[in-house]
C-alpha cells in the first residue's frame, strides 16, 4: 500500500507539472498574438493619423469631389473605433472582424481618393501630396507584414489550444480561440496605387 501511495502521489505530481507546463505555454501564446496584434495597432494609428494630412492637402484641388472626402474621413473614422475595440481586446472574436470590415471599406474609399487625385495635375505635382502618398504606401507594407506576423502567431496559439491534451486545460481555463486578421478581398491588402 505504501508504494501504491507513492506511485498515485509521482503520477499526480507528473500530472499537476503537466497541467502547469501547458497552461503556461498557453499564456505565452496568447501573449504573443496580443503583442503582434499591437504592432499592427501602431501601424494602423500611424495611417490614421495621416489621413487627415492628406485629405487637406488633396481639399484645395479637388473641390469638386467633396463626397469622396467625406467618405474617406467617414471610413477613417469608423477603422479607427473599431481598432480601439479590437486593441482592447484582440481575442475578441466580433471585434476584429467589425476592424476587418473597417478595414476593408477604409482601403476601398482611399484606393477611390488615389484615383481621383491622379485626374488633378497640380495635386499629383504638390510635394506634401507625394510625400504623405510616399508614407501612406510605407505604411500599408508595414501593417502588411504585421498582419502576416499577428496571423501567424494566433496559427500558433490557436494550434496548441486544439491539441490534445491542451485542449482540455484550455477549455478548463477559458483560452478562446484567436481570430485572424483576414481580409475580404486580396485587393484590400494592397498599398493604394500611387503614380505622382
Amino acid at each position: 500500500m505504501n508504494k501504491f501511495m507513492l506511485v498515485v502521489v509521482a503520477v499526480l505530481v507528473v500530472v499537476v507539472l503537466m497541467v502547469i507546463s501547458i497552461y503556461n505555454r498557453l499564456v505565452a501564446l496568447r501573449n504573443r498574438f496580443k503583442n503582434a496584434f499591437s504592432q499592427i495597432d501602431v501601424q494602423l494609428k500611424r495611417r490614421y493619423d495621416l489621413i487627415p494630412n492628406l485629405v487637406e492637402t488633396a481639399k484645395g484641388y479637388i473641390k469638386h469631389e467633396r463626397e469622396t472626402l467625406e467618405a474617406v474621413i467617414s471610413a477613417r473614422n469608423q477603422a479607427y473605433a473599431a481598432n480601439q475595440k479590437a486593441a482592447a481586446n484582440p481575442e475578441d472574436a466580433l471585434a476584429m472582424q467589425g476592424l476587418m470590415k473597417a478595414e476593408g471599406q477604409m482601403a476601398g474609399v482611399l484606393g477611390r481618393l488615389m484615383m481621383v487625385a491622379e485626374a488633378y495635375p497640380d495635386l499629383k505635382a504638390n510635394q506634401n501630396m507625394m510625400q504623405l502618398s510616399e508614407e501612406l504606401t510605407s505604411t500599408e507594407n508595414k501593417i502588411s507584414f504585421a498582419r502576416q506576423a499577428y496571423n501567424d502567431s494566433v496559427m500558433e496559439y490557436n494550434t496548441a489550444r486544439e491539441t490534445f491534451p491542451n485542449v482540455v486545460i484550455a477549455n478548463s481555463f477559458g483560452f478562446a480561440a484567436a481570430t485572424l486578421f483576414e481580409l475580404e478581398s486580396p485587393a484590400e491588402g494592397q498599398a493604394p496605387k500611387v503614380k505622382f
